[in-house]
């Protein structure tokens, strides 16, 4: 690999939510081969990096002695850029913004090394908007400043202070300040901005993680505003802002009226079929954590399948159980060389209306799909008398449970064909250690299962969890399967299917805020 190829992106990941990434940061990302990455970046953007990136932890725990200082971080830069590699600096927030972007830049600026810097959403920015408090606003002036509050005043570009009292009297006349790091000091930064002559009657708020489940927001006083912020206990990291803008939060704060605000679920699907089920969680509010237990791969033998593709013509009805099922078949169709059309004859039956959906995608009929979206409502969906004599085809997962083949052959099947087109596997590298945290912490709402296979894996990745947790269910077999492993299921939509299970966890957690 050239040395030349070698370059470094110094990537702001954002404030806390993992959509709030920049489609340039994203994009960088998936083609990273290293990623090094803080504390406060949302460990579910590495999920958009390749499973063959090496991921280096660089963040900061309490001083931890773990954690790397800015010399042998730089030199990790460095050394990996001129491997050849495309390297990813993965920062929360904005690279350049109260962070030390610009001091890495420098440092790969003096060693040769190529660089890129791609902004992000700072949290001096996302937190008040999800609080919503306009930082500029016509009646209260324009005037805003960014500063940060761990020190005796707020720093010149050549290294100087300028003491709070100074920032107090810049804002005497109308307009906002934002400080980031100040709870450590906040009553004495506080008080000092108040002896700067701002009011301390001035509104003034605080708040905590923004944008993500534990987001907190504290509104008072300039003057009591340290007193509230320790009885309610908020801490780091958390932004705070001071100015008459921050009123008009009472009444524009969006975010936390959101019918799924501060819901952490934990979505177990598998990562290619999680994105749009995810998406819909966020859009209500909900920190939606895909957290895939399931993998598709190629079954350990297609010799069933492609026996059966050898003599399509010769089924009467292929039945589909899934939508992985349908693509599963679609794939081998291809690769074999054969054409769709030799299942002209073949009528076709649909487990529920997402795998109807994908054979509708390749302009497939569907025949048959049973009101009760499981297998074994199959069997009366086509009916006694169109299965008598029949021969049927499933094209489906390597293990599954055996009830619909044998019910086809009660009901007088001539040949049932089960033939694996798929197999489902626990992922190689899953981020279970987060998950154990949060559930021991009990900061999981729920959990979300789609299947038994999903129950099953969640526990052997995850480990042993309170028998407390709340689950979400797509039918009764999986709720079963949930009981016995020890959820409480508290979610089981009439209708097996992701909208309905959307819809029913929107409509759980409107009456538990009711309730509460």
């Amino acid at each position: 690999m050239d040395s030349a190829d070698g370059i470094v992106y110094l990537v702001g990941g954002g404030p806390g939510a993992p959509d709030l990434i920049t489609i340039r940061g994203r994009n960088v990302l998936r083609r990273a081969q290293v990623v090094v990455y803080d504390n406060l970046v949302n460990p579910e953007l590495l999920a958009f990096a390749a499973d063959s990136a090496e991921l280096i932890y660089a963040g900061k725990r309490g001083g931890s002695s773990e954690s790397f200082d800015q010399a042998e971080l730089n030199r990790i830069l460095v050394e990996r850029a001129r491997c050849g590699l495309r390297v990813v600096r993965l920062k929360g927030g904005d690279p350049f913004i109260f962070g030390r972007g610009g001091e890495e830049a420098e440092a790969l600026a003096a060693a040769g090394i190529r660089f890129e810097v791609v902004p992000g959403v700072t949290s001096a920015i996302a937190g008040p908007a999800f609080a919503g408090i306009p930082l500029t606003h016509r009646e209260y002036g324009g005037f805003v400043a960014f500063l940060t509050g761990h020190q005796d005043g707020a720093k010149r570009a050549d290294g100087s202070t300028i003491p709070w009292e100074t920032v107090a009297s810049a804002a005497r006349g109308g307009g906002t300040i934002v400080l980031l790091m100040a709870t450590a000091r906040l009553s004495a930064t506080l008080e000092r901005i108040v002896a700067g002559g701002l009011a301390p009657e001035t509104p003034a708020a605080a708040v905590q993680s923004a944008t993500t489940a534990s987001q907190r927001t504290v509104r008072a006083t300039l003057g009591t505003l340290a007193g509230e912020v320790e009885r309610a206990g908020i801490g780091a990291p958390a932004v705070i802002v001071i100015g008459a803008c921050v009123a008009l939060g009472a009444s524009l704060g969006w975010a936390e009226r959101m019918p799924l605000f501060g819901r952490r679920i934990v979505i177990t699907r598998a990562r290619a079929r999680s994105g749009a089920f995810a998406e819909a969680l966020r859009e209500m509010g909900a920190e939606a954590i895909e957290f895939p237990v399931i993998q598709t791969v190629a079954p350990d033998s297609f010799d069933s399948l492609d026996s059966a593709l050898a003599r399509l013509a010769d089924f009467d009805w292929i039945v589909f159980t899934s939508p992985t099922g349908v693509e599963a078949f679609v794939d081998r169709i291809r690769e074999s060389g054969r054409d769709l059309r030799e299942a002209a004859r073949a009528k076709l039956a649909a487990i529920g209306p997402a795998t109807a959906a994908r054979l509708r995608h390749y302009a497939l009929s569907v025949a048959a799909i049973p009101h009760e979206y499981r297998a074994e409502a199959i069997v009366a969906a086509i009916g006694t008398d169109r299965i008598a004599s029949a021969r049927f085809l499933i094209p489906r997962a390597q293990v599954a449970r055996e009830i619909l083949p044998a019910m086809l052959v009660e009901a007088g099947a001539r040949e049932v064909v089960v033939a694996p087109a798929y197999k489902t596997v626990r992922p190689a590298s899953v981020n279970a250690a987060r998950i154990r945290e949060m559930a021991a912490a009990r900061a999981v709402d729920l959990v979300v299962f789609t299947s038994s296979s999903t129950v099953a894996n969640f526990g052997a990745l995850a480990g042993p969890l309170s028998p407390a947790m709340r689950a979400a269910v797509i039918g009764p077999i999986t709720a079963v399967s949930a009981r016995e492993a020890g959820f409480e299921v508290v979610i089981e939509p009439r209708e097996y299917t992701i909208a309905a299970l959307t819809l029913a966890i929107r409509d759980y957690f409107a009456a538990d805020r009711a309730v509460g």
